[in-house]
Order: C-alpha cells, then sequence, then structure tokens
C-alpha cells in the first residue's frame, strides 16, 4: 500500500506545480489594468438652474471611491444628493394653509465620473447622475404640510467639468450639467418647469 501512495503523492505534487505554472503563463484581461491606485473624495456642491423661468440655487453634496489609472485616468463611483433653497411658488395654490404653498423639491443618486490627466493643474472630467427625487410643498419656515404627499420623479444628469488641482487634498471643480427628470406632476409643476441646464460649483476634499 505504502509503495502504491508514494508514487501518487509525487504525481500529484507534479500535477499541482503544472498547473500553478499554467495558470501564471495564462494572460488574464481585465477591465482595468497597469498600474492603479484608490482614493477617495467627498464635498459641497452648489448649482444654478432655473424653475419656472425663475433663478432656482441647489445645495449638496457628492463623494465616491476613486480609481486611478497610469496618472492619467481616473474613475469616481459614489452619489450625492441635492436639495432646493430658494423658494418658488406653486403654480396652482392648493388652499392648505394661510400660507403660502412653496415647492420643495430634492434629488440625488448614483454618480459617476471620467477625469482626463487628473494630476495636471487644470484637467476636465465628464460625470453622469442617475437616480430619482421627490417633490412636497412647504411653507416660508420649510414646514412640509401634514396632509401633503411626496411626489417621486426619475433624474438624469449628464455635466462636463474644468477641475483645479488647488492642493494635494483639494481641488474646486466649475461645471455644467443637465437635468433631466420624468414623472413630475405636482402642484401644476411639470418636467419642462425642473429640467434644464445648471451651472455648478464644487469643493472636493480626499485622497486623489
Amino acid at each position: 500500500m505504502k509503495s502504491i501512495l508514494k508514487p501518487l503523492m509525487i504525481a500529484s505534487i507534479m500535477l499541482l506545480l503544472a498547473g500553478g505554472q499554467a495558470v501564471q503563463s495564462q494572460g488574464i484581461q481585465t477591465l482595468i489594468s497597469g498600474n492603479v491606485r484608490h482614493g477617495g473624495f467627498g464635498g459641497p456642491v452648489v448649482k444654478f438652474g432655473s424653475i419656472d423661468e425663475e433663478l432656482a440655487v441647489w445645495v449638496g453634496g457628492r463623494g465616491g471611491w476613486i480609481i486611478k489609472i497610469d496618472n492619467a485616468h481616473s474613475i469616481s463611483l459614489g452619489g450625492g444628493g441635492y436639495g432646493l433653497v430658494t423658494d418658488h411658488l406653486m403654480p396652482i395654490q392648493q388652499n392648505l394653509s394661510s400660507n403660502t404653498e412653496l415647492a420643495s423639491i430634492g434629488y440625488g443618486g448614483i454618480e459617476v465620473e471620467y477625469a482626463h490627466k487628473p494630476n495636471q493643474v487644470l484637467h476636465w472630467s465628464v460625470s453622469s447622475l442617475i437616480g430619482a427625487g421627490g417633490i412636497t410643498i412647504r411653507d416660508k419656515h420649510y414646514e412640509t404640510f401634514s396632509t401633503d404627499e411626496a411626489s417621486a420623479f426619475f433624474a438624469f444628469e449628464p455635466g462636463f467639468h474644468a477641475v483645479v488641482n488647488m492642493t494635494t487634498y483639494f481641488r474646486i471643480g466649475l461645471g455644467v450639467s443637465y437635468l433631466f427628470t420624468n414623472g413630475i406632476e405636482k402642484g401644476g409643476l411639470s418636467d419642462s418647469d425642473i429640467s434644464g441646464p445648471k451651472a455648478q460649483i464644487s469643493l472636493r476634499f480626499g485622497s486623489f
């Protein structure tokens, strides 16, 4: 029995070694290759647009995980959320209170961004947000009427940014985007009132 086990053990070891060499010699292709480093960032964002032809200001923030490839490209995967901070009358007054009915709107979702040559002091990037939002009616004190139910909508927002590397851990982004919405039917507001171009400024802190 021992005389049989010994040759089997030797053969098994040889097969394992041969298999290991075959795996090492086999080239495995991946979507991301090269000198890959990882980082992360986060920070506030202010956006300027319009609602029903009035100036609208949105304040929020975003953050993400950065995948940097050969110092020439980077991809960030994360999310962001934004809320309306300016006052806008609902087109149709619902007489829920003696106070004036104002629009309370927020949206957010997953954000993906590609940056070209992010090590340069001035570089550019393109981004895309896909997610959802909601609209409720509030008074001038930012209190939501108890009888009002939120109306949900779909949100998609591609953008283009010029980014300045202020320090190793701090960057400023100036950009333009276009918000597409679907499903807005609230107090006389529609998708055409909310959808539209936006200018934005973002402060980015992190390990780039």
